[in-house]
């Protein structure tokens, strides 16, 4: 029986991870949970599953889970609040901490998760870009396993398993290009927020699909790939491929590729993670190549999603960098997604946060937790600055 925490458990992937729990009540025990104020919620999952300490992100939300649990008559766990909380669930009696958060809150107690020793499901790719320099150096100095959630990421460490890595010669992200892809500039630029969020293969929060709309998301990936798997980022591509079919690729020196391919569904890089070097027979449905007939792959479109090229730009500066681009994406998307903000002032936004950076922080040496955050609240402060201007 693994023992598993979840950093998250009430957004779309700590569901899909309860879905995989539930298939499979003899392989796991939720040992404790984390959410932010979908208390409702939250309090049916206690219900189900009984954990011994959960996580809310105030003393409200405490309070009300409290009062929902003593009226269905279920015992009440310990319950923890705010940062400190998230952290207690990260250091829980646990084999595997599935890091499901989404943004840079999940830094912290990932990074706690890892200095005591759990393994790590990861899918809040934030703490990859933020800090994905140091993320490997705990790894490596506590000797446990990241895995990869997210489906590009999974299907690179698939196809990397028993492979040298001295053979490597590029990985190649796939991306489905959103529900923008055949737009022009125009039609994107006065694109309203209930088109961003309509995205044409993948069920995601609203914030990831945004990103997925700009194609920050790859961006993102490409330099969570960079530091999951040691690649210099000049050997990392992106290619647009609409179906989302085939999930990622490596390409070996000889000029083989290896792809992993699947429908698009994240229970199935889920139920990896939680029971890898073992498969299980989740209830995915299967891929019926016929039935999907053509496979396309295109060229990002840079010039109508700059997005993408931000990434490797933060990539080329110091280690703090691409927390800079990620805390100023968060907040141009927040601010888009509360109504007011053209959809190409994100790209914007981010990119002049990115470039006064990197103006001004030549690269430097190894970062710790603190400079990180530093980092970030500057950028957020500079994005919340330039996009109070950008109001009409």
């Amino acid at each position: 029986m693994k023992r598993i925490a979840i950093l998250g458990s009430t957004g779309s992937i700590g569901e899909q991870t309860l879905s995989v729990v539930r298939e499979f009540p003899d392989r796991f025990q939720v040992t404790a949970m984390a959410a932010g104020r979908n208390v409702e919620r939250l309090a049916e999952q206690v219900v189900q599953l009984r954990p011994a300490l959960v996580s809310v992100a105030e003393e409200a939300s405490a309070s009300e889970l409290r009062q929902r649990l003593d009226a269905s008559s279920t015992p009440v766990p310990e319950i923890a609040v705010g940062t400190p909380g998230l952290i207690a669930v990260a250091e829980y009696e646990a084999d595997l901490v599935v890091a499901s958060l989404v943004g840079a809150v999940g830094l912290a107690p990932t990074l706690a998760a890892i200095r005591a020793g759990r393994d790590i499901a990861l899918a809040n790719k934030e703490v990859m870009v933020m800090a994905g320099a140091l993320v490997r150096r705990e790894v490596e100095r506590a000797g446990v396993e990241l895995l990869p959630v997210d489906s590009e990421h999974s299907a690179i460490f698939q196809a990397l398993a028993g492979q040298r890595r001295e053979d490597v010669d590029a990985l190649v992200l796939t991306a489905s290009g959103g529900p923008f892809r055949s737009w022009s500039e125009e039609e994107i630029a006065v694109a309203s927020v209930e088109q961003a969020l309509d995205h044409p293969n993948w069920s995601m929060g609203p914030k990831i699909t945004i990103d997925s709309a700009s194609l920050m998301n790859k961006g993102l990936e490409v330099i969570e790939a960079r530091w999951l798997f040691d690649v210099p980022p000049e050997r990392i591509r992106v290619v647009v491929h609409p179906q989302s079919i085939v999930h990622s690729l490596v390409e070996f020196i000889d000029g083989s590729v290896l792809a992993q391919l699947g429908m698009p569904d994240m229970r199935g890089p889920i139920a990896l993670a939680l029971s890898w070097p073992e498969r299980l027979p989740v209830s995915t449905p299967r891929l019926d190549l016929a039935a999907a007939g053509r496979l396309d792959f295109e060229t990002p479109d840079t010039k109508r999603f700059p997005c993408l090229d931000l990434a490797f730009q933060a990539l080329a500066g110091d280690e703090a960098a691409p927390a800079v681009l990620n805390a100023a994406n968060e907040e141009s998307v927040a601010a888009f997604l509360a109504g007011g903000l053209p959809f190409p002032q994100i790209a914007r936004t981010n990119g002049l946060v990115l470039a006064a950076w990197l103006a001004d922080h030549p690269r430097g040496g190894a970062l710790g937790l603190e400079e990180v955050e530093a980092a970030d609240a500057w950028a957020r402060a500079r994005a919340r600055s330039l996009l109070e201007e950008m109001k009409p």
